[in-house]
């Protein structure tokens, strides 16, 4: 059998042509660009190498075991990690996040626990771990933050511990405001109570060790830290996925496992959710580490911290916009500044959908109202990474003429876009009725390859703002429901099938 392979790389590079740029620092979200080419050629011969490497096996493919240990023993050190430490390179931080909690629910229920755990976690801990709660049957008990500056109190996690929480999850930092959680604190308390205490540093842990700003204690050098996450494919500038999951002892590393020699196979033994997985990302961080070492991360650092203080001090003197409180690390973000006149606020979503206009892509995300009642702000969020520093005098000027554009309109009203919706609908929506509610909002209706099928306005609308407001005016339930359809709908297959 033949094929042509020039125009299969094309026909793939046309699909390529349509998505956001992953290189050049225009989409400030979901990319992390180190600005270096050579680091990114290094990490394709890396994962090449290791293309047809199954993970699942180490004593099969001893070239697996040996550069897991050489990522984590950089891990460790810069992790402050003790003596005793172990973990395991996963694929990604959601798996880091899950396999972290199900090993609390597993040691929590070896120490005697009984019925449903609680898993204790600030309302802005990642969403992987309500999946994490969700697959692994515990209840996840979201603890409100304050509004204006995205930050936790101590006593809101401290006084709710409690015999049946299985595990506490604070960040370092948090994702959708960049807030340190007081994790000195937290982890103290969960000590005194027996509890287990896990740091989220997906975002944080390659960048935050070399950051030159001052930040609070969060690793594993904290007493009461039992375990910690930090993704390589985030500020490791590795693609995509591959992360680590740091336990603070070798006892609590191995009950992460799944073993079971009860079948008539191979004995099976798995650090991870995976079983056969490839070796290529891990292959391309370790290669990463290889060549930049300590010092290399940290002038990465730099570069993204220079960015950052810049980006910073120029959103904060935008008139109708706000830093949201003290961010840590390479990532913040912008909510309207409520103190001044209304005609001259800047809605952040408004002002997104203006910088996207001008080719930069920031992230919108909803308000949400927290348990008691008190409503966080919609923002948008910016990811700094090193390429930024070279698009700041383009960038610059994009964020200030966007918010002069679109200084004094109000934010979206629901109400309109809700007029698409029935009355009442049912309990339960098939795929039909569904799609049926994304075409009268103007949504849905696409084919595989993602073009509007008559079903009304295409996947995603040209401004997002409308969307988000949406999200925020309906009921979760109905809101995730909507979302799955959509989501489904971009890869569903066409009338004429698979190719």
């Amino acid at each position: 059998m033949t094929f042509d392979d020039a125009a299969i790389l094309a026909e793939l590079d046309a699909l390529r042509a349509a998505d956001a740029p992953t290189h050049g620092g225009r989409v400030l979200s979901y990319v992390y660009d180190a600005g270096r080419p050579d680091l990114d050629e290094l990490a394709a011969q890396a994962a090449r190498r290791m293309q047809a490497v199954n993970g699942l096996d180490p004593t099969t493919f001893t070239s697996v075991a040996a550069l897991e240990r050489d990522v984590l023993a950089f891990a460790c050190e810069i992790l402050g990690a003790g003596t005793d430490a172990a973990g395991t390179v996963t694929s990604g931080g959601t798996e880091s996040c899950l396999l972290a909690v199900k090993t609390a629910r597993d040691l929590w229920r070896t120490g005697g626990g009984r019925g449903i755990p609680r898993l204790l976690a600030p309302v802005t801990a990642h969403a992987a771990f309500r999946k994490a709660a969700e697959l692994f049957d515990l209840t996840f008990d979201g603890v409100p933050v304050d509004p204006a500056t995205g930050t936790l109190d101590a006593s809101a996690i401290t006084d709710r511990l409690g015999p049946d929480v299985a595990l506490v999850v604070v960040s370092a930092p948090s994702y959708p405001f960049a807030a340190m959680d007081p994790i000195a604190e937290v982890a103290a308390a969960c000590a005194d109570a027996g509890v287990s205490c896990h740091v989220d540093a997906c975002i944080g842990g390659w960048v935050l060790p070399f950051w030159p700003d001052p930040v609070a204690a969060w690793n594993l050098r904290v007493p009461g830290v039992t375990s910690l996450s930090a993704d390589l494919h985030k500020y490791g500038y590795a693609p995509k996925g591959v992360s680590v999951l740091l336990h603070a002892t070798r006892d609590r590393h191995r009950a992460q496992y799944f073993a079971t020699t009860d079948w008539p196979g191979y004995p099976v033994v798995n650090p991870t959710l995976l079983g056969s997985k490839s070796a290529a990302a891990l292959a391309a961080a370790w290669a990463i580490i290889r060549a930049l070492g300590a010092d290399g991360f940290r002038d990465l650092a730099a570069q993204a911290a220079r960015a950052t203080h810049a980006l910073r001090d120029v959103v904060g003197g935008i008139e109708g916009l706000r830093v949201v409180g003290e961010p840590a690390g390479p990532l913040f973000a912008v909510a309207t500044d409520q103190t001044v006149p209304a005609a001259r606020r800047v809605d952040p979503h408004h002002w997104a959908d203006r910088v996207r206009e001008a080719g930069w892509m920031l992230q919108q995300q909803p308000g949400l109202v927290q348990p008691g009642g008190i409503r966080l702000p919609h923002t948008a969020h910016l990811t700094v990474t090193p390429v930024t520093e070279a698009g700041l005098g383009e960038l610059v000027p994009a964020l200030v003429a966007a918010a002069d554009a679109v200084r004094g309109v109000p934010p979206v009203d629901p109400a309109s876009l809700l007029a698409g919706l029935p009355g009442s609908l049912p309990e339960r929506l098939d795929s039909d009725t569904a799609g049926a509610l994304l075409a009268g909002i103007g949504l849905g209706g696409v084919d595989a390859a993602g073009v509007d099928g008559g079903g009304g306005g295409g996947a995603l609308p040209e401004r997002m703002a409308p969307f988000l407001a949406l999200i925020e005016a309906l009921p979760h339930p109905l809101t995730e429901r909507l979302l799955v359809e959509l989501l489904a709908q971009l890869s569903a297959r066409s009338e004429a099938g698979a190719p």
